[in-house]
């Protein structure tokens, strides 16, 4: 009973690095490219699997390389596909344009078949989701296929997990059907209106969700760490210091997958956010995303030293 169901996106992501973007109807000559495995979804499939879970993800991908890349990729991982194939669409996609001087980025995304996942994708897997111990989703698919995600887990005594990126305005009954929602900074300001700068503030948009009917919160801080708070307590956990940053943009990924693990193995919630910010922690040193995700050894070898 530790399966953890994931419904999400992937998406292969295309990155150009250039000294400066091109302006329209220009060419410049590249400096570097990159392509690499992405999709929030995914991404925290592959970090629950490397962190010891028993993943399953459900998707729609289109039948192409970039699928072939997606099952290559969560083969090495350990995660179970439930996926359908659509054969007249196209496996989602991204191309990404990188100032190499600025940092600044430009991104064109394309989720092709994972854009028609629906709540009928969700009925016939209702099965699985019912069976889960945990069941995760985030935004990128379509929202009604996100609910009805939710409804089957809640239906089924699923804990249900909700990271809610991309920022979007949520309704209060699907709040309600949320054990865990696990938003950063900016996200818990859109659902909430509170800006979160100060850990205070992180506590007040917290009391505001929970208000809403979500059972417990959990706000990642970036490098603050994060903060839990549920109708009993609330505890601020700080993030390890695994090594240099190398690239953050897989954390909140990683702790998501982590978070979700310890939950599965019926840990207590502050001991999974102490678990996720180590998966969270080590996955920053790493360049990419899923590329980035630790191993269950090297996620306890860190807790381990902390501990110790």
């Amino acid at each position: 009973m530790s399966r953890i169901v994931v419904l999400g996106v992937y998406v292969a992501d295309a990155t150009f690095r250039a000294e400066r973007q091109p302006r329209l109807g220009e060419t410049v000559l590249g400096q570097s490219f990159a392509l690499r495995s992405g999709g929030k979804g995914s991404n925290q499939a592959v970090a629950a699997a490397m962190a010891g879970g028993d993943v399953h993800f459900i998707s729609r991908l289109g039948e192409d390389a970039f699928a072939a890349m997606a099952h290559d990729l969560w083969g090495a991982a350990g995660v179970t596909p439930a996926i359908t194939v659509d054969p007249t669409s196209y496996t989602g996609a991204a191309n990404i344009y990188v100032d190499a001087t600025s940092g600044n980025n430009a991104i064109i995304i394309c989720p092709g078949a994972a854009e028609q996942i629906t709540p009928a994708d969700i009925d016939a897997r209702a099965d699985l989701i019912a069976g889960a111990k945990v069941a995760v989703t985030q935004l990128e698919q379509p929202m009604a296929a996100a609910g009805r995600f939710l409804e089957v887990a809640r239906a089924g005594g699923v804990v249900t997990i909700l990271n809610p990126a991309p920022a979007a305005a949520l309704p209060d009954d699907m709040l309600a059907l949320c054990d865990f929602v696990t938003p950063n900074e900016s996200e818990a300001e859109a659902l909430t209106g509170i800006a979160v700068v100060t850990l205070e503030d992180a506590r007040r948009a917290a009391d505001k969700l929970m208000a809403k009917g979500v059972g417990a919160v959990v706000i990642t801080l970036g490098e603050r760490g994060v903060l839990y708070q549920s109708r009993k307590e609330w505890v601020h956990v700080p993030a390890f210091n695994a090594g240099p940053v190398v690239e953050t943009t897989g954390a909140g990924d990683a702790f998501n997958g982590g978070f979700s693990v310890a939950i599965a193995e019926g840990k207590s919630p502050l001991e999974a956010v102490q678990f996720g910010c180590a998966v969270a922690s080590i996955s920053v040193t790493r360049a990419g995303a899923a590329a980035a995700m630790p191993t269950r050894s090297e996620v306890l070898q860190l807790l381990g030293s902390k501990r110790g």
